[in-house]
C-alpha cells in the first residue's frame, strides 16, 4: 500500500491557467483626440500579446475593436486574458515591449484608489467571462488577496490535488 499521491508543481500548472482582468477609466472621452494615441496603440500591443510565449487567450471583438472591451459610454477599458503561468504573464507585462506601454498608463487612465487588476487560477481550457472577472475583482477589493482573487504582489499558486491511493 502506498501513501497519497501529490501532483507535482509542473502537473498542477499544466492543469491550470492564470486568468487576468484589469480595468481602467480613460482620462479623456473615448473618441477624443487625447485618447487616440492609446486607441492606436492597442492593435500593435495585441499583436505582441498574441505572439507572447505562454499566452493562451484574450477577450476580443467587444466595442468594435479587436482588443480590449471598450465601453464608449463609460470611457472604461477592460482587458481579460489567460496565460499558461504567472511567469509568462509577468514576462510579457513587465519585461517585454509591453512594459513601455504600461509605463505610460498614467497619461491615458484616471488614477484608481482601489485594485484595478485581479488574477485567479482556472482549469486549462476554461474561458473566463467579463462577469467572472468582475466578480473576482470585487472579491479582491472586498477581502484582499485570497487563492480565488489575488495580485502580482500577493499571489497564490494553483492548488495541487491529493489523490488517495487505493
Amino acid at each position: 500500500m502506498t501513501g497519497p499521491a501529490v501532483d507535482s508543481d509542473a502537473e498542477a500548472m499544466a492543469k491550470n491557467h492564470l486568468a487576468q482582468l484589469n480595468v481602467g477609466r480613460l482620462r479623456y472621452p473615448f473618441g477624443s483626440g487625447e485618447a487616440e494615441e492609446f486607441i492606436a496603440a492597442l492593435d500593435p500591443i495585441n499583436a505582441l500579446v498574441d505572439r507572447a510565449p505562454g499566452f493562451v487567450w484574450r477577450l476580443t471583438g467587444v466595442g468594435g475593436k479587436d482588443s480590449a472591451a471598450i465601453d464608449p459610454d463609460e470611457d472604461l477599458v477592460t482587458n481579460l486574458t489567460v496565460w499558461e503561468s504567472r511567469e509568462a504573464m509577468w514576462e510579457f507585462t513587465y519585461r517585454a515591449e509591453h512594459r513601455e506601454f504600461l509605463q505610460r498608463r498614467r497619461e491615458w487612465f484616471q488614477p484608481q484608489n482601489e485594485a484595478s487588476t485581479v488574477l485567479w487560477w482556472i482549469p486549462a481550457g476554461h474561458i473566463p467571462t467579463p462577469l467572472e472577472g468582475r466578480d473576482r475583482l470585487f472579491r479582491l477589493r472586498e477581502s484582499g488577496p485570497t487563492p480565488e482573487a489575488f495580485s502580482f504582489g500577493q499571489h497564490f499558486e494553483p492548488v495541487t490535488t491529493q489523490l488517495a491511493a487505493l
